[in-house]
């Protein structure tokens, strides 16, 4: 049982780590998520489960609305798939039995356990009352795959302050493909994206900042290609150094704080800045009053002056 703990991390918890994967529709994403999915479990002791988005969310999330409601459907959507990921991730960390939903978020939740169902990941709580526990196939770490767009970095820190929450593993692989080939596997799709979708994700997409952002220090960018990415060995090392180094709760993003501050003194100076104005307004505004006083007093004086020595 030791040994088995020693396996599993302090405590007998299970590694967990969480694999973002990004890029354009149709650069490979989940061609590599499947190639990772059959590959990294024939590492000992290793296990790999795969959260598509596309499988997850529903396709009418993504449609219009007459009325423009304050959160789209999609993006509250993508909110409650993070919930649900949270809700298993708390669930195998702590043993305890998965919690029974709310009827609002019961169809999400209903989603994403049969995505866990079919790939293992649950297993009847005991009592036999139709609860469901976290379950994890292998004695060694447990890689989730996201598979999904992830074309903002606000999408993927959304991740990666889940991976702190919980002290887990975190890292991303953007696949980097030429618009025109993106467009063209699109075409072959049973579903395919209208192009302008495509046209309008590439305009927008934010690749991974090692300079700017700490939080994406563990990324891979990679060409896409023909040849199975899974077989690339930088994406298994990322993902073995990911493991080695799991986001600390406490961990900062330094650049952010310090972006932070400048934007604080840039608000102080500004509100510095605004004060003087307002100051020498009123001191300007004082100083004309008392010139026009001391005019006015002056011109009756002259005109008091005038009479009094005949002058019109």
């Amino acid at each position: 049982a030791a040994e088995n703990e020693d396996e599993r991390g302090g405590g007998g918890r299970v590694p967990v780590g969480l694999c973002v994967l990004c890029g354009l529709p149709a650069a490979g994403k989940s061609t590599l998520a499947r190639g990772l999915r059959r590959r990294l479990p024939q590492r000992p002791g290793w296990a790999c489960a795969i959260l598509t988005y596309d499988e997850l969310i529903p396709p009418e999330a993504f449609r219009p609305r007459e009325a423009d409601p304050a959160l789209p459907d999609w993006k509250q959507s993508r909110r409650e798939l993070l919930q649900c990921l949270e809700r298993f991730l708390r669930a195998l960390l702590t043993g305890d039995p998965l919690p029974a939903l709310g009827p609002a978020s019961q169809p999400a939740w209903e989603r994403f356990l049969a995505a866990c169902r079919r790939q293992g990941l649950l297993c009847s709580a005991e009592g036999g009352d139709g609860r469901y526990c976290a379950h994890t196939a292998g004695s060694g770490p447990l890689y989730i795959i996201l598979d999904d767009n992830f074309y903002y970095q606000s999408m993927r820190y959304e991740v990666f302050q889940l991976a702190r929450k919980y002290s887990l593993s975190y890292c991303q692989i953007f696949l980097e493909s030429p618009l025109e080939c993106c467009l063209q596997r699109n075409r072959l799709r049973s579903h395919p994206l209208p192009d302008q979708t495509i046209h309008l994700m590439a305009s927008k997409i934010e690749m991974p900042d090692l300079k700017k952002n700490a939080w994406e220090q563990n990324s891979l960018i990679l060409k896409s290609s023909d040849c199975p990415l899974e077989e690339n060995e930088q994406i298994i090392n990322l993902l073995a150094a990911a493991l080695e180094n799991p986001v600390k709760q406490n961990e900062e993003n330094t650049e952010q704080k310090e972006a932070d501050r400048a934007i604080c003194a840039a608000s102080a100076v500004h509100q510095a800045d605004q004060t003087c104005r307002r100051l020498i307004s009123q001191a300007m505004k004082e100083a004309r009053g008392k010139c026009s006083l001391f005019w006015g007093l002056a011109h009756e004086v002259g005109l008091s002056l005038g009479h009094s020595l005949g002058i019109n």
